[in-house]
């Protein structure tokens, strides 16, 4: 396996607040704001971010939650091995509020369209935002773009980014695997 670090743990730490500060300004005292984490990896973004704002940047109330998408995913059923479903955790209304999806990745926006359709069993949101740690703006089948990035990546043909946290994974850094996959003809 051939990895490229493309984040330390020092310039996730900085990206994570010039994210929180993006937040800050468009949505101030988030009073009529809901983050969402998209589980499973989103959800260690989204922990994160509401533990800043509020403990660094002293925002009393934070509404989030995590949403499972997997039974609205286009390729339920698809893939060799089933997916295995996440916990949805949302115990409040979406209604009339401002909701920021969260995920570490955004690749091909198929995830993104699958949250948009779960999102309705929560209520109508009055608007949808898009916060992602990383942007794979080369990979993209359908027209999603997000409000809030992190980095941008050109990652081409069969190489993969990879999220690490330190929650999960012992460590914060991104990766990008270079390994090239033989295919037999």
């Amino acid at each position: 396996m051939s990895q490229k670090i493309l984040l330390t743990s020092k310039e996730v730490n900085i990206i994570l607040h010039r994210l929180a500060c993006q937040l800050i300004e468009k949505h101030l005292d988030f009073s009529d704001t809901i983050l969402i984490g998209l589980q499973p990896r989103g959800s260690f973004l989204a922990k994160r971010l509401a533990k800043i704002l509020k403990e660094e940047y002293q925002i009393a109330t934070i509404q989030m939650g995590l949403l499972d998408i997997t039974f609205f995913r286009d390729d339920f059923r698809r893939g060799e091995k089933p997916l295995e479903a996440n916990k949805t955790e949302i115990d409040f209304i979406v209604e009339d509020k401002k909701v920021v999806f969260i995920d570490d990745v955004l690749y091909t926006g198929r995830s993104i369209r699958s949250a948009l359709t779960a999102i309705q069993s929560f209520g109508r949101p009055a608007e949808i935002e898009l916060l992602v740690l990383i942007d794979r703006r080369f990979s993209r089948h359908l027209p999603i773009q997000p409000d809030y990035r992190g980095r941008q990546v050109d990652a081409i043909n069969d190489e993969k980014v990879k999220v690490c946290w330190i929650e999960n994974d012992g460590e914060d850094a991104v990766y990008l695997d270079t390994t090239t996959q033989n295919k037999s003809t």
